[in-house]
């Protein structure tokens, strides 16, 4: 099938994603004049293609994918429950939380999913490899800046 073939999935796709991104900013911001569409369309022509022959950059975008798709389907999902139980969402009538809440959410699924995706996550937990007893180090100290902090602070509202 198409859909399966790495030329399609490898290739194309992160070529028209890029290609598509790149000129839909070009002609928003008017970097390089406005009417210059032709110009644009090169120039994110030249990235896409550039994007291409780099197989790290490429693996990122379609590694990345997936994910977001998995990402936006359970903001709608979520979305839709709250709208059935909450109702109207449009406008100013979405409570200030929310936004905040999505905003954080979001932000923390993306740099999991970038992290995991690039592989620092793997790195980020071979930092935790270290033996058991420096773990119990860090924590006993922490207690003690944290008990410090609090005697501090309490002493100084008496």
């Amino acid at each position: 099938m198409i859909f399966d073939n790495p030329i399609f999935t490898e290739m194309i796709l992160p070529f028209l994603l890029v290609f598509v991104l790149i000129f839909a900013i070009l002609q928003k911001s008017k970097i390089l004049g406005d009417g210059k569409a032709q110009i644009d369309a090169l120039v994110a022509l030249a990235v896409g293609l550039i994007l291409i022959g780099f197989p790290v950059p490429r693996g990122i975008i379609v590694n990345l994918m997936p994910w977001m798709a998995v990402g936006v389907a359970v903001i709608l999902v979520f979305l839709i429950l709250y709208g059935f139980v909450a109702g109207d969402l449009s406008g100013d009538k979405t409570p200030k939380w929310m936004k905040i809440t999505f905003g954080i959410l979001a932000g923390l699924f993306v740099i999991g999913v970038v992290m995991k995706v690039t592989g620092l996550w793997s790195y980020v937990l071979g930092g935790f490899s270290f033996g058991g007893e420096f773990w119990v180090n860090v924590a006993v100290i922490a207690l003690i800046v944290g008990a410090m902090i609090v005697a501090v602070t309490g002493a100084k509202k008496d």
